[in-house]
């Protein structure tokens, strides 16, 4: 009877001990990551979309470091791709991931999302993003209050469109002042498409009062600034991913 009770005891001591390690170890929260419903260039007649490089670089960087990723979109649903190259083993790997290719396919509407869910906000690149990311201003409020509490806000190459009229709680645009990198006006020149998108994104951050900076054409830069991250174009995907976790892991 003795060996009895203290087998039931050293068992309890050992699920408390187990109990109090899980509670001593609290669970990642969850990244969004952000991704245009627009999908024509202008009156151009051409396809966008969200730039699946984009999407799947920093993707597989943050879900390999144990990190749930959510979508959202404009319109909820599913949004249109661009830049769709299997080829790449990245992107491959993506968009064979069921459970993945199934949350960006049922992407959620902003309505559907609540900030205090997420550490990160990402906003993916791709040209739809310069028509409707910089005025959806419920998106421009859950990237606020992530970053107000505590959070981090990231874009890469059109992806900072999003970020353009972020507003604080003391009324400041969030680059204002800050480091930031984007798609630039000559990089825009280069795919001519300077006189179609709606703005010049380099432009516009510098009105919002960001410190842009850049490199040539495409070259991976990235630069990091007071928990705002950006990259300037498609080969600087990764590298934003990899910014965001040396963030997260601060």
């Amino acid at each position: 009877m003795k060996k009895l009770a203290l087998l039931f005891l050293s068992l309890f001591a050992i699920g408390l001990i187990q109990a109090q390690h899980q509670k001593s170890k609290p669970m990642k929260k969850k990244i969004l990551f952000v991704v245009t419903s627009h999908d024509k260039k202008g009156n151009t007649g051409e396809d966008t979309g969200y730039y699946l490089g984009e999407v799947s670089h920093p993707w597989e960087v943050l879900h390999n470091a144990g990190y749930e990723i959510d979508f959202v979109s404009p319109k909820g649903g599913t949004p249109p791709v661009d830049g769709f190259d299997l080829k790449d083993p990245v992107n491959k790997e993506f968009w064979e991931n069921k459970e993945y290719k199934n949350k960006i396919d049922h992407s959620f509407q902003p309505s559907q999302v609540d900030p205090k869910n997420y550490t990160a906000i990402f906003y993916a690149g791709g040209h739809g993003a310069m028509w409707d990311l910089a005025d959806n201003t419920e998106l421009a409020n859950i990237a606020s209050k992530i970053y107000e509490n505590g959070g981090i806000v990231a874009g890469v190459c059109h992806g900072p469109a999003g970020l353009v009229n972020i507003k604080l709680n003391n009324g400041t645009y969030l680059v204002d002042g800050k480091k930031i990198n984007a798609f630039t006006n000559e990089e825009e020149a280069e795919v001519k498409l300077t006189n179609v998108v709606p703005f010049l994104l380099e432009d516009k951050l510098k009105e919002r009062g960001a410190k842009f900076e850049k490199s040539g054409l495409w070259k991976n830069h990235v630069v990091t600034d007071q928990r705002v991250i950006t990259g300037q174009n498609p080969q600087s995907a990764k590298s934003v991913g990899e910014a965001i976790l040396k963030e997260l892991s601060k």
